[in-house]
């Protein structure tokens, strides 16, 4: 008989994602239902005695009444209320709609009433929020890179200041960028920190641009930032939807370039922490490694991915890579046994790509990795990661050993 194969690196960190997710629905389910339910009951008997003393006062039948509601309930559905408000389906109105729509908001303030509409929504739906993500992971490219450049230009000052530089060293040409990035990656815990002051930034002034000009007050202007940039969109609060405004062609615009901007720099704050979950992952994973079985533990150790890197293994790195390389007689061996995609030879010669080149092959493949190095593997093109994760281990320190 075959005996099943051992649960490997990435299904065990699969399944345990899976668990802590669940765990984590939970949780918050817990939560909100405990602070949340109360006020909810509360409402609804409120509504009750409400509603029985309207159909007391004026002598209305409680099933007339609620016809009535229904009927009010539907016109809100179709987009009228009683104040004047702006119209939905002019084209700044449709525009802010399909902006919502290609960016998965959906506020759902805005739908379409007519079957040709909600067909054609589909169609526009399908290639608009396939662009769209594109747009985002190449903005999360440019932006790894950008802060890339400038981590660089700030190390390369420590390390001239401490003298171990010296003074005539020059960065490489200013317009690519590539000399000062050869050799050098950025922490992914300080892209994080970057990210997140420049998210809270971002969302304090537009939530004080939303107090002034829309009333409400600044927790809910907080509260519809993270909600609209995070893409979740309930639609409770929507901006930019009374009739008029003062300023209201700037204030469009500003609307415009905050919700932009924020959806782009969480979506890359987004991407960021889910690498720094990954590494936990792996440390959990470590933790419950098999230990009773030297045997296992030696194949787990041997066979392991030399890449997965965890809190705590980059004061190890150096020994293991020169253990690893020790292990192998040649490349094809170290890759046959290993389980990688790319031999660490191979790895650390694609490092001295330039990044222009990079850039260019990212665009074109848009899976974050260099094609020469996918062609001289034996695997598909796909097993390295594809979009936003295989971008951000290619660029980010923590998760490749060609720091």
């Amino acid at each position: 008989r075959r005996r099943l194969a051992p649960l490997n690196e990435d299904n065990g960190r699969f399944l345990l994602l899976a668990a802590l997710i669940a765990a984590y629905l939970s949780a918050g389910a817990t939560v909100f239902s405990a602070l949340e339910s109360p006020s909810e009951a509360a409402a609804q008997l409120r509504w009750n005695r409400t509603l029985h003393n309207f159909s007391r006062i004026f002598n209305i039948s409680l099933p007339e009444l609620r016809a009535f509601l229904r009927s009010y309930e539907a016109a809100m559905a179709a987009g009228i209320r009683v104040d004047a408000l702006r119209p939905r389906w002019d084209f700044p109105g449709a525009f802010y709609f399909v902006g919502t729509v290609v960016s998965t908001i959906g506020f759902g303030m805005t739908t379409p009433a007519t079957v040709a509409g909600k067909v054609f929504l589909i169609i526009y739906g399908l290639f608009g929020c396939a662009g769209t993500i594109l747009f985002f992971n190449l903005f999360l490219e440019r932006i790894i890179s950008l802060l890339a450049f400038i981590m660089k230009a700030c190390h390369e000052r420590q390390l001239r200041r401490s003298g171990l530089l010296p003074p005539n060293f020059r960065r490489g040409p200013a317009v690519s960028g590539v000399g000062s990035l050869v050799g050098w990656k950025p922490s992914v815990y300080h892209v994080m920190l970057i990210l997140g002051i420049f998210a809270v930034t971002l969302a304090c002034c537009a939530s004080a641009m939303y107090t002034a000009v829309e009333g409400w007050n600044y927790i809910d202007s907080l509260y519809y930032c993270f909600v609209t940039f995070s893409t979740i969109g309930f639609g409770d609060l929507v901006s930019s939807q009374n009739a008029a405004y003062q300023n209201q062609g700037l204030y469009r615009f500003g609307n415009f370039i905050f919700i932009l901007m924020g959806v782009c720099c969480i979506y890359s704050l987004f991407n960021v922490i889910s690498i720094v979950i990954k590494q936990v992952l792996n440390w959990v994973l470590k933790k419950f490694e098999c230990r009773c079985c030297p045997k296992c533990h030696k194949s787990s150790a041997r066979l392991g991915r030399r890449n997965a890197i965890t809190p705590g293994a980059r004061l190890r790195r150096h020994n293991m890579s020169m253990d690893t390389e020790g292990q192998y007689d040649s490349d094809t061996e170290g890759r046959r046994l290993s389980g990688e995609m790319i031999s660490m030879r191979e790895l650390m010669a694609s490092n001295k790509v330039s990044l222009a080149i990079l850039q260019k092959q990212l665009s074109e493949t848009a899976n974050g990795y260099p094609r020469n190095v996918c062609i001289n593997t034996r695997q598909n093109g796909f097993s390295a990661g594809v979009g936003a994760l295989a971008i951000m281990n290619n660029r980010l320190a923590e998760t490749s050993d060609s720091r």
